[in-house]
């Protein structure tokens, strides 16, 4: 596991997985949210993402979390490892939600500084219909790499903590099948 990518639903969890998994693997962490973001939410223009995201992928050694579907096929060709949060929407919506109240005013750690914690209507409607509107495609895609790639599918918060605890044990990971 030399290059990871973190994929879900806002609220999965990926950035706090990608902060832990760091923190075990020694490997850099890069959250595509303070990369894309320029204070005050200005994105960074299509052009100039796409070609960042071709050069992040050519270090040896990588974690990159955030979905941003576009590119999604920029790290997927690139990784060795997938980690799909598929949890379910009453999860993911009460963190989002919790997550507003808790940086209310201020930029939580994987964003950039002048981006205060936002939420409005069309981030939780996205997140509710998630698995819905989402994870279909996002499945068939990561069954096109399953041959090639290590999947790791997360299916509740305890499986990510069940995935540190055998890193930090150096027990094997083994993909899930979809």
């Amino acid at each position: 596991m030399k290059k990871i990518v973190l994929i879900g639903s806002g609220g999965s969890g990926k950035s706090t997985l990608a902060r832990k998994l760091g923190d075990v693997t020694q490997l850099p962490v890069y959250h595509l949210d303070a990369l894309h973001w320029k204070p005050g939410w200005v994105p960074t223009p299509e052009g100039e993402w796409d070609r960042f995201q071709r050069e992040l992928v050519q270090n040896d050694k990588w974690i990159i979390d955030g979905n941003y579907g576009r590119t999604l096929d920029i790290r997927l060709s690139e990784a060795d490892t997938i980690i799909f949060f598929d949890l379910s929407r009453w999860i993911t919506t009460y963190r989002i939600i919790k997550r507003r109240i808790m940086y209310h005013g201020k930029s939580r750690p994987d964003l950039t500084e002048g981006c205060p914690e936002q939420l409005d209507l069309q981030f939780i409607k996205w997140v509710w219909n998630f698995r819905k509107e989402k994870r279909p495609a996002i499945i068939e895609k990561l069954k096109n790499y399953s041959k090639t790639k290590k999947i790791i599918l997360l299916k509740t918060p305890a499986a990510a903590d069940l995935l540190i605890t055998r890193l930090k044990e150096n027990k094997p990971i083994e993909s899930s099948i979809l």
